[in-house]
């Protein structure tokens, strides 16, 4: 019995530290405009013990520019977690550090931290995050990965990738553990276009983890709210089910100049919700939107995503500057539940000024 208990600590052990490794492994470089370099913008602290104490981590950021760039400040989300960064102009072919401790009395839950870092020469702030999942106490793999595709385990088969700009792309990272007591190899097939996985390493170590990277690349012609699918294949073996992976493209401008941005397209909106009143279950809900083109270039909608599957949208073409355009919307109530209604149209465009548009019905079905 001794024995069997100690192999068993042994075994979560090494499993810990597998877990460790992989989540404290950074994501690709990411490029930030012309200026700066991130070796990264998320730091997964993956699966961590509440006793662990405080969990520390470093970004680092090198100036590819040509010019000296300084982080004017850094402003984090909460009290909980404290930063410091380098001080000093950082020079190009130089790099500079922001470095984080969060504090991991939270309690045992998941958390989700942004660090958004104010910088020289850039339009807008580079939002860093640092993630985890605090727990009481240890769990097993078979506990912290209950997904199963064969011999391997997932936290979950729905991934998130964020937002991708045009002729870019985006790399997040997950978590993959060997629940057998052998190595095992996984590969992907009937991979979506733009998307690539990666594992690392390759076999996974028996009753240990592996990083599963995957990019995103923003295709041309392919805008807003996006799943892209792959099935895991375990040693030769398809798994029999999908991984999902969400991303959002929108318009790229940066390389517009100031004059360019100030005079592209520009719609104002007399309203952005339009409330349906009380209604019996199975009306249709009618809603129209008005705008006008402010801008000095013809509106453009690339794309609308809607968050209900019995909702429909009628989009105008081309809307030349100092005109209306008009957006028809149609909720078929068959089925929701009464109460309070809410759908929401998510419209992606080319417009510097609102690259992305919420639009809002609302109503009441009784």
């Amino acid at each position: 019995m001794k024995k069997f208990l100690l192999r068993h600590t042994i075994s979560l052990l090494v499993a810990v530290a597998g877990i460790a490794a992989a989540a404290a492994e950074i994501s690709a470089q990411e490029k930030i405009g012309d200026m700066v370099e991130f070796d990264k913008t998320v730091h997964n602290f993956g699966d961590v013990l509440l006793s662990d104490g405080a969990l520390s981590c470093v970004f680092t950021m090198k100036n590819i520019g040509e010019k000296p760039v300084v982080i004017y400040n850094v402003v984090t989300s909460c009290g909980c977690t404290d930063v410091k960064w380098t001080r000093e102009p950082i020079k190009p072919g130089q790099s500079g550090t922001i470095s984080a401790v969060y504090t991991n009395d939270e309690g045992p839950y998941p958390f989700d931290k942004s660090l958004t870092a104010y910088i020289s020469g850039l339009g807008k702030p580079v939002i860093l995050r640092i993630r985890g999942i605090a727990h009481e106490k240890q769990l097993s793999l078979e506990e912290l990965y209950p997904e199963r595709l064969l011999a391997v385990g997932m936290k979950s088969l729905s991934l998130k990738c964020g937002n991708i700009e045009q002729g870019g792309q985006r790399s997040e990272e997950t978590v993959l553990a060997n629940l057998s007591d052998k190595p095992v190899s996984v590969s992907f097939s009937e991979v979506s276009p733009g998307l690539n996985l990666e594992t690392r390493p390759d076999p996974v170590p028996a009753r240990g983890t592996a990083r599963l990277c995957f990019t995103v690349s923003a295709q041309k012609g392919i805008w807003g709210r996006n799943l892209y699918h792959a099935t895991p294949v375990i040693d030769g073996k398809s798994s029999g089910r999908q991984l999902s992976v969400y991303a959002f493209t929108k318009e790229n401008f940066s390389g517009l100049s100031a004059r360019e941005r100030a005079e592209g397209p520009k719609p104002v909106f007399r309203t952005n919700t339009c409330t349906t009143g009380k209604m019996k279950s199975g009306t249709t809900a009618r809603a129209e939107f008005i705008f006008t083109n402010t801008g000095k270039n013809d509106f453009i909608i690339y794309k609308a995503d809607i968050d209900c599957p019995k909702a429909g949208i009628t989009l105008p073409g081309a809307v030349k500057t100092g005109c209306d355009g008009h957006i028809g919307m149609t909720v078929d109530t068959s089925g929701m539940p009464s109460g309070e209604m809410l759908v929401t149209a998510t419209l992606t465009t080319n417009s510097p000024a609102r690259p992305i548009v919420n639009l809002f019905v609302t109503g009441w079905i009784e």
